[in-house]
């Protein structure tokens, strides 16, 4: 067993073959672009989706991209976050917590709209 960091080598338009140190949790690049430029690298752990009825309403997956330049944290960047689809951002700790929390009110809301309609249906309510 090795001690030695992982790394990956990755062709980009801009700046050739990079070679970046690989976290642990990365799931690997796949489908990476050899024409993408080396701002756009991403690492990106497996993602974690919800999935209802076969489709995917929520897919999050931890994420860094340690060339980007971008200055807004919700796009991604040097530190990891998690990005989460459909939001289209990359939420900090803090942030993935509060949708965590704004899910978990949703889903007693659904459960109120389930029992209404089981109380309609049943006819107990017009």
């Amino acid at each position: 067993m090795t001690t030695e960091p992982r790394t990956i080598t990755l062709s980009t338009v801009d700046h050739g073959d990079v070679v970046l140190p690989e976290p642990t949790w990365c799931a690997g690049h796949a489908h990476h672009d050899p024409e993408s430029e080396r701002a756009d690298l991403m690492h990106a752990g497996p993602a974690v989706d919800l999935v209802h009825l076969g489709d995917t309403l929520f897919s999050a997956e931890l994420v860094q991209s340690p060339y980007a330049t971008s200055s807004a944290p919700e796009l991604g960047g040097p530190t990891p976050g998690v990005s989460v689809h459909p939001l289209g951002a990359t939420l900090d700790p803090v942030q993935l917590y509060s949708l965590a929390a704004d899910l978990d009110t949703y889903a007693d809301r659904l459960r109120d709209l389930a029992d209404q309609l089981a109380t309609v249906l049943d006819g107990s309510s017009e």
